[in-house]
This record gives structure tokens, C-alpha cells and sequence, in this order.
């Protein structure tokens, strides 16, 4: 199983703090926002790790963690010259992923739960994780049968099936990087994650594991505010970086 960091983009909801720096440098309590998705992955024993970033921010990226042996893994970096959707993550580390499954987290994405037990018993197909929200609209939505298995995703939708929001964090096996390249850009232009979600969907294939414990997706000042109080308050006794 290799790993992949997707910390590209500009940050703009985060401006002017992201004038200089990626949004996913930003601290996190005592930390850089990136340990976080990092430390989930190193956890469930992944330590082959592609960082995507942006070409502004590579440097700071490398300076910051080196090749990976101080983390007891190995970093590939690989920047994303113009952002065009999560679902290009997979096409730029195609190569990297290889033969491989992958386990991708967006940078932004810190979660309290444990998720090792799913990425070390994965076998095929692919695994999205959900959480219950209360306001489902502003979210890619998953509904999901009785056996855990997604029956509908629907991007932000006007008239939600589910308040279950797609988070951050997908395992997929190898055939990934071939099935988001049959991806077409959205209305807003981008290619959807979610559209490489129903790919797995519509060969029956694709699981749904819920978050039960806090997940922040830090790219507003609200939601980095509130990470900052679960890193203090939750995260510290877990961090094994």
C-alpha cells in the first residue's frame, strides 16, 4: 500500500495567511497542518508517501520534511501546476502507484478516528469513509445500503439523499489512476473525485466506513480554528510524529 498526500492549490479561502505560505503548512496547534494527514497514514504502516504540491510551495515542502527518513519512510514530491480537481491526484501519481493500492488524503483533512484497521485489511475496490453533518448540501454526499455499500453520490447537492459527507480520505487498488483518467471535467470545471467514486459504485465495489469522531476539513478560518482545539484536546496522545 503507497500513500498520497494531496497538499497542491493556493488556499485562497485562507487568504492573506496563504500569501507566502501553503495552506497546508499552516500550524495546527504545535504542529504544520500536513503532520496530521501524515501521521494517519504513517500509523497504518504506510511509508511510501507521494506529496503532491504547488509549484510556489515544493520547496518549503521538501525543506520542511526532507526525504522521509526522519519519519522512517521514504517522500516523493510531484507538483501540480494548475489544480484541476482530487480526482487529477491519481493521474499525476500514476506512475508512483504502480502496481500498488493507494491510500489518499487530502492535506487539509484531520481526523481524530483510527483508520488503520481499514487501510491493513483492504483487499480490492474502494473504501470512501463518511460523516454525518447536519448541513449535507456543502458536500459531496454518499448513500449507502444495508451491507455498507454506496447505492448514490451526489456532488453538493440542492436536495440531499443522505447527510452523510464524503471526507477526505479514500483507499483505492491500482486500477485508480486508469479510471480517473476516463474522468471529465465537471460544470465548476474540475475533475471530481466523486466521479471516481461512482466508477466503483457502478461495478459494485465500492464501500462506505463511517467517521464516528471529529473531522475537520481545515480550509476555512472557522474550521482552522476548530482544528486547532481537537489538536490540542484530542490529538496529541495519537500523534506518533
Amino acid at each position: 500500500m503507497k500513500g498520497i498526500i494531496l497538499a497542491g492549490g493556493k488556499g485562497t479561502r485562507l487568504s492573506p495567511c496563504t500569501k507566502v505560505i501553503s495552506k497546508t503548512m499552516l500550524p495546527v496547534y504545535n504542529r504544520p497542518m500536513i503532520y496530521y494527514p501524515l501521521n494517519t497514514l504513517l500509523k497504518a504502516g504506510i511509508t511510501d508517501i507521494l506529496i503532491i504540491t504547488n509549484p510556489d510551495n515544493n520547496d518549503d515542502y521538501i525543506e520542511q520534511l526532507g526525504d522521509g527518513s526522519e519519519f522512517n519512510a521514504r517522500f516523493t514530491y510531484i507538483e501540480q501546476v494548475v489544480p484541476r480537481g482530487i480526482a487529477e491526484a491519481f493521474m499525476i501519481g500514476a506512475d508512483f502507484i504502480g502496481d500498488d493500492d493507494v491510500t489518499m488524503i487530502l492535506g487539509d483533512n484531520i481526523f481524530v478516528d483510527d483508520v488503520t484497521a481499514d487501510i491493513q485489511s483492504f483487499k480490492k475496490g474502494a473504501i470512501i469513509f463518511a460523516k454525518e453533518v447536519p448541513d449535507p448540501g456543502r458536500f459531496g454526499i454518499v448513500e449507502m445500503n444495508e451491507t455498507g455499500h454506496a447505492i448514490s453520490i451526489e456532488e453538493k447537492p440542492t436536495e440531499p439523499k443522505s447527510n452523510l459527507a464524503i471526507t477526505g480520505l479514500y483507499i483505492c487498488d491500482n486500477r485508480v489512476a486508469k479510471i480517473a483518467k476516463q474522468v471529465t471535467p465537471s460544470a465548476r470545471g474540475e475533475l471530481e473525485v466523486t466521479d471516481v467514486c461512482k466508477a466503483y459504485m457502478e461495478l459494485g465495489e465500492l464501500e462506505v466506513r463511517m467517521i464516528h469522531k471529529d473531522w475537520i476539513d481545515a480550509g476555512t478560518f472557522d474550521s482552522l480554528l476548530e482544528a486547532q482545539i481537537i489538536a490540542k484536546e484530542q490529538l496529541q496522545s495519537l500523534m506518533i510524529i
